[in-house]
C-alpha cells in the first residue's frame, strides 16, 4: 500500500522550511528603483539609496550627514512638505516640483514625504523625475496627431499637385503676355502656387516610410549642423559645445538626425533673433544618461536610450500654453510658421525609438533628444 501511495503522490511531504536568508530594510530600500532619502529631526540626510545617489548626482558618503539646505535653498517648498509630514504625522505629496540648487537641477519631480513612526522627528522621502513620462505622453499625442494627417497628405498630394501645376503654368504664360501693371499679379499667383506645393510636400514627409538605420557618430552630425548654421542663419550667434567623447555610436539615420538637429538649432537661432540681443548663444551638449528606457513598438522589449543630445538657447522662452502642444502639427510660436517643423522632429525621433523633451523658461530653452545605442547584430550560428 505504501508503494501505491508513493506512486500516486498520496504520501504526505514534509513542509519546506522557511528561508533562512535575512534581508535588512536598508538592503530592500537600496534595491528600489525609486530615489529614497531619510532625514533626521534637523533635516540632515542620514540615509540615501542607490537610486537617490543617481538622483542627487552624488555618492552616499558625500550626501550622508549633509543638510538638505546645503542642496536646496532654505525657502524651497520641499521644507514645508517635510514639516507637514513631521508635525501632522501624515504622508504628504507634491507633483511637478522644481528642484534647483547649486549642484542639483531637476524639473517635473514628484515628491512624497512620510514620517518614520519608530524614529521621532525622522521622515523618509521618495523622489521621482516625471519629466521623461510627461515627455513620452506628449510625444505619443504628437505622433498620433502626425499619423492623422498622413492620410490627408496623401489626398492633398494626389488632388492638389496636378491642379497646382496647371495654375503655375498658366501664371507663367500670363507673365509674358499681360501689361506690366498686371504682371505683378501673375507673379503673385505663381509664388502662392509654389508655396502651397511646398506645404503639401512637407506634409508628405509624415508618411510611414521604412527608415534605414546604421551606426552614426552623433558628434559628426552636430559638427555638420553647426557648420551649416554658422555659415547661414546663425552666423551671428555664438556656439558653445560640450561633448562627451566617450559616447558610442547612435543607432540612427544620419540624414534624418541632421534634419532633426538642424531644425532645433534653427528654432533657437530664430528665437534669439526675435529678441535682437547681441549675446545670443546656442549650447550643444551630448552625454550619457543611465536608466532611460522605452517600450519598443512591438511591445515585447524595451529600448535603452542612454545617449542624449541637448540644444539650448538663451532666447525668450516658450509660452506655457504652447509648450504643452509644441510637437503637435500646426502649432507654432512664429507668426509666419507652418507648425510642421517640430511635429516632424517628434515623428523622426519616435521613428528612431527615441524620446524628445523640452524645458523652457524666460531666457533659457532646452530641447533634449534621447537616442538608442548602436549594437552589433549577433553573429548567426550555422
Amino acid at each position: 500500500m505504501s508503494g501505491f501511495k508513493r506512486a500516486f503522490g498520496m504520501v504526505k511531504r514534509k513542509p519546506t522550511p522557511p528561508s533562512t536568508i535575512r534581508v535588512e530594510p536598508a538592503q530592500i530600500l537600496g534595491a528600489l528603483p525609486v530615489a529614497v532619502a531619510m532625514l533626521d529631526e534637523s533635516d540632515t540626510i542620514c540615509f540615501v539609496n542607490y537610486a537617490g545617489e543617481e538622483f542627487f548626482g552624488s555618492s552616499s558618503a558625500v550626501l550622508k550627514n549633509q543638510s538638505l539646505s546645503d542642496i536646496l535653498p532654505a525657502d524651497h517648498p520641499i521644507f514645508l512638505l517635510v514639516e507637514r509630514a513631521r508635525n501632522d504625522g501624515l504622508t504628504v505629496a507634491e507633483h511637478d516640483m522644481v528642484l534647483e540648487g547649486p549642484r542639483l537641477s531637476r524639473r517635473g519631480c514628484a515628491i512624497q514625504v512620510a514620517p518614520v513612526s519608530d524614529a521621532p522627528g525622522h521622515v523618509v522621502m521618495t523622489l521621482q523625475d516625471e519629466s521623461a513620462a510627461r515627455a513620452l505622453d506628449q510625444q505619443m499625442s504628437a505622433r498620433n496627431a502626425a499619423r492623422s494627417i498622413t492620410g490627408m497628405a496623401a489626398i492633398l498630394a494626389h488632388e492638389v499637385k496636378n491642379p497646382l501645376s496647371g495654375i503655375r503654368g498658366a501664371a507663367q504664360l500670363l507673365e509674358t503676355s499681360v501689361p506690366a501693371n498686371d504682371r505683378e499679379l501673375a507673379v503673385l499667383i505663381r509664388d502662392e502656387a509654389d508655396r502651397i506645393r511646398a506645404m503639401v510636400e512637407r506634409m508628405e514627409t509624415f508618411g510611414e516610410k521604412k527608415m534605414e538605420r546604421a551606426a552614426v557618430n552623433i558628434h559628426r552630425v552636430l559638427e555638420h549642423v553647426r557648420k551649416l548654421a554658422g555659415s547661414g542663419f546663425a552666423a551671428r550667434i555664438r556656439f558653445i559645445e560640450s561633448y562627451d567623447p566617450s559616447l558610442p555610436h547612435v543607432n540612427g539615420n544620419r540624414d534624418q538626425l541632421i534634419q532633426v538637429l538642424l531644425n532645433l538649432v534653427k528654432n533657437g537661432a530664430e528665437a534669439i533673433a526675435g529678441t535682437e540681443r547681441l549675446d545670443g548663444e546656442i549650447h550643444l551638449t551630448t552625454g550619457f544618461h543611465h536608466g532611460v528606457r522605452l517600450s519598443a513598438s512591438s511591445g515585447r522589449s524595451r529600448a535603452n536610450l542612454p545617449i542624449f543630445v541637448a540644444v539650448r538657447d538663451n532666447g525668450p522662452g516658450i509660452p506655457e500654453d504652447i509648450r504643452r502642444h509644441l510637437f503637435e502639427p500646426f502649432i507654432s510660436t512664429k507668426a509666419s510658421g507652418s507648425g510642421l517643423g517640430l511635429a516632424l522632429v517628434a515623428k523622426i525621433v519616435a521613428d528612431h525609438g527615441g524620446l524628445i523633451d523640452v524645458d523652457s523658461r524666460p531666457g533659457r530653452t532646452e530641447f533634449r533628444v534621447n537616442l538608442p545605442v548602436f549594437e552589433e547584430p549577433p553573429e548567426s550560428s550555422h
